[in-house]
C-alpha cells in the first residue's frame, strides 16, 4: 500500500486513514466538534502554521468532510462547517477521546466532560451493536468477508 493511494484501497478503514489519518487533520476535527469554525480560531486553538492549516481545511472539504461558507465579502473570509458526513465522524472522535481518558491522563483527570444534552448526565461513550444494543468488546467480534473485499493477490 502506498500513502497516497489509501483512498483507493479495498479497506474502508485504509480509505478513512487516508481522510483523516494525520494529527493535525484530527485535531482540526476535535476543534469542529468544539464549534470552532473559522481559520483564525483554528490556527490560533492549535498553533499551527497558515499553509498547514490551509491544506488540512482543502483535504477536508475534497472528501465532503466540511463545508466552506462565506461570512465576510471584504475581504472573503470563510466559515468551516461539518457536513453530515463529517457529523458522521463524531463516534470515531469520542472513541479516542474515551481512549485518551482512560489510557493518557493523569492525577488532573479528564480535560474534558460531555453532558448528553437530553437526559443532562455526563457519559463515557460506548459502542453498542445496531442489532441487540449490547456493548461492543474487540474479542465478541467476528468479521467475515464482504462484497467489496478484493481477491489476496500472491507474491
Amino acid at each position: 500500500m502506498k500513502w497516497d493511494t489509501l483512498d483507493e484501497e479495498p479497506c474502508s478503514l485504509s480509505r478513512t486513514v487516508a481522510v483523516i489519518g494525520d494529527r493535525w487533520t484530527l485535531l482540526i476535527l476535535r476543534e469542529c466538534f468544539l464549534r470552532v469554525r473559522r481559520f483564525e480560531q483554528f490556527q490560533s486553538s492549535l498553533q499551527i502554521t497558515r499553509h498547514l492549516l490551509s491544506e488540512r481545511l482543502k483535504k477536508l472539504v475534497r472528501f465532503g468532510i466540511l463545508r466552506r461558507v462565506p461570512y465576510s465579502e471584504a475581504p472573503k473570509r470563510y466559515e468551516y462547517i461539518l457536513t453530515q458526513k463529517g457529523l458522521d465522524l463524531y463516534p470515531i472522535i469520542m472513541a479516542m477521546v474515551h481512549w485518551g481518558d482512560a489510557h493518557m491522563g493523569d492525577e488532573r483527570g479528564r480535560p474534558l466532560l460531555h453532558e448528553h444534552k437530553t437526559c443532562g448526565k455526563l457519559f463515557d461513550p460506548v459502542m453498542v451493536c445496531s442489532e441487540c444494543g449490547e456493548p461492543l468488546h474487540a474479542r465478541q467480534v467476528h468479521v467475515h468477508a464482504g462484497p467489496g473485499r478484493r481477491e489476496a493477490v500472491g507474491p
